[in-house]
């Protein structure tokens, strides 16, 4: 969220548990609003849809309970017995039915990123007590990893031919690349409205909110429960409002601004990922790195050592951007890694992306610091920070990889194999098919020029991500697509978790949605990283009792997460372990997918 100085005052509530107020709390006048209905058009898309059959099969492998399935569900629900495709999906269930409260759906954002993944993890990021009362649900939204497979391009040679500028670099920096990256962006708009077209253009964010009610439906449950990280905030914030008198529990941690992803009729003149203003979050989020390790002074940050710490980050960028840190080998001479603006950039996103964020801001700076200032610096660790960069770039992808190939190997006789990497395009369809955006890519490098004086490297970053999304290039659209509104009331409230320093959705999205929503619940929270949920105890908690009780804490609730920068000496240990925490619980936090290809989600 576009980090601001927020809200002082006292926590309502402890790290112990929170303050809660029942849902059924009545206005001044006594009276209970009655919620918004579900239009007629929608209810007639989704209610005529029969309850399909899903194909189960067993994948305990990955999880205890486990089981995966796939389910045709309508391309377009216009023509509800027409053409279908196929949805990939995974449910732990509980323990002991006799406790079970119903289903909960989950989805870790991206878009692009896995529900059925995110749910083999739910034993690892999600309390007992939400596992002892939901059978856990998490779907592989249409056109995306084990679901049926949008795709661009005939084969992985063509997506790279014709993708190789926008995957090789996080955004261009020169007069050459961004010719070479407007280039790319028009082939990824016009192979996704040729070859992409037809599962492309039904993967907006409604169509997935569609495909949610009616396995809701299936499962039996009443009303949804959702839980929903980053991007998959905007998928909650779209069913509350497609489906209103459906919502019984939506939690949304991490949270877009809704008319900002969507766009208006005026809001073209900005490209969605400057809209959402994540350049701007990120910014401000490491400048309040750099003033908190000046205050905590050198005994506490390793930055601070080179003195103050803001001169000392505007002199990397200038150093850094008139003379890239090359790393050669050392017998053959060959460049083996370069660290240029845009790298620099993207790895300070991705440190900010943990809890543990500020720490490594604090050290990768000093690191570039030094090795800008001293050869030798650089010589000597030539190597190793190249092996350490490229490692944690890898990271993301890595992360899942031997619990995808658990399940490939599970589901290959259900036809969960696809050897075509479509991530690109899972992301980019999604994106595209839900806003509005300029008419040519070829505007993009004025728009970036614009934000990289807003939110200077982190602006460009992002806004680079929507270049495809031209409208003159990516053609490819969704009649039913979600533009709005988003203002309407819920059958139960929505509770809306926001972190101020988050580097990618903006904290000023959670005020945003909170305001727009008129029966939700705003918690903030004080902590680092992206998302908030499992970064302390008073967010966990009051995210668990709301979907358990659906009873949200009392209004203005604000958390600390557990992890703050710099409490230890420097001096005592070169990495203390307890500094490497995620949170004070002993399980792991969610593995939130990230918003921008590339950037590195934490752990």
């Amino acid at each position: 969220m576009s980090v601001r100085r927020l809200l002082g005052g006292a926590l309502a509530f402890l790290v112990a548990g929170a303050v809660v107020v029942p849902a059924t709390t009545t206005a001044a006048s006594g009276a209970t609003p009655a919620p918004d209905r579900t239009s007629a058009i929608e209810a007639r898309r989704v209610d005529s849809v029969p309850k399909p059959a899903i194909t189960w099969f067993d994948c305990s492998v990955v999880t205890p309970r486990a089981a995966c399935g796939t389910v045709k569900l309508p391309l377009d629900y216009d023509q509800p017995k027409g053409a279908t495709t196929e949805v990939a999906l995974l449910r732990v269930k509980v323990a002991d039915p006799s406790k079970r409260l119903g289903t909960l759906f989950v989805n870790p954002g991206g878009p692009g990123g896995s529900g059925v993944i995110l749910a083999a993890s739910a034993r690892e990021f999600l309390s007992p007590a939400l596992l002892a009362r939901f059978d856990i649900v998490g779907v592989d939204p249409r056109g995306i990893n084990f679901s049926d497979n949008v795709r661009c391009f005939k084969d992985l040679g063509a997506q790279a031919k014709a993708l190789g500028p926008i995957l090789e670099t996080p955004f261009p920096t020169t007069a050459a690349g961004r010719n070479a990256y407007v280039a790319s962006a028009m082939a990824f708009g016009r192979g996704c409205s040729s070859s992409g077209q037809a599962l492309g253009a039904s993967m907006s964010t409604a169509e997935v909110a569609r495909d949610m009610d009616v396995l809701r439906r299936t499962f039996g449950d009443a009303k949804l429960n959702y839980l929903g990280f980053s991007y998959g905030t905007y998928l909650g914030q779209t069913y509350a409002n497609m489906f209103p008198d459906r919502v019984r529990a939506v939690a949304i941690d991490g949270v877009l601004d809704p008319i900002a992803w969507a766009g208006t009729e005026g809001a073209t003149i900005q490209p969605q990922t400057q809209r959402i203003k994540s350049g701007e979050g990120a910014h401000n989020a490491l400048l309040k790195v750099l003033d908190v390790c000046k205050a905590k002074g050198p005994d506490y940050c390793m930055l601070a050592q080179l003195g103050d710490p803001r001169q000392t980050y505007a002199e990397v960028i200038s150093k850094i951007k008139a003379n890239p840190i090359v790393f050669t080998d050392e017998d053959t001479g060959e460049v083996v890694f370069t660290i240029d603006y845009a790298f620099m950039v993207s790895i300070l996103l991705s440190d900010l992306y943990n809890p543990d964020g500020p720490m490594f801001v604090d050290w990768d700076l000093t690191g570039f610091a030094q090795m800008l200032e001293d050869p030798m610096a650089r010589k000597a660790s030539t190597r190793a920070t190249a092996l350490s960069m490229q490692a944690r770039l890898a990271a993301a992808k890595d992360s899942d990889k031997a619990t995808k190939a658990q399940l490939a190997k599970a589901g290959a006789r259900a036809g969960w194999a696809f050897p075509y990497d479509n991530s690109p395009e899972a992301f980019q369809s999604v994106l595209c098919t839900d806003s509005r955006n300029p008419s040519s890519a070829r505007l993009w490098p004025y728009f970036t020029a614009s934000a990289e004086r807003t939110a200077p490297g982190f602006g460009p970053l992002w806004s680079w991500a929507s270049a495809p999304c031209a409208s003159s290039t990516w053609t490819v659209t969704d009649e039913d697509s979600y533009r709005g509104p988003f203002t309407k009331r819920t059958a139960n409230p929505v509770l809306v978790v926001g972190n101020y320093w988050d580097p990618a959705t903006n904290y000023a999205g959670a005020v945003k949605a909170s305001t727009l929503l008129p029966n939700s619940r705003l918690v903030s929270s004080d902590s680092w990283g992206h998302t908030a949920y499992g970064t302390s105890a008073c967010v966990t908690n009051a995210v668990d009792s709301y979907l358990i009780g659906v009873k949200v804490p009392a209004a203005g609730a604000k958390c600390v997460g557990d992890v703050q920068p710099f409490t230890e000496k420097i001096d005592q240990e070169p990495f203390p372990e307890e500094q490497l925490r995620s949170g004070a619980s002993a399980r792991s936090l969610p593995p939130v997918v990230a918003p921008v290809p590339g950037a590195v989600p934490r752990r």
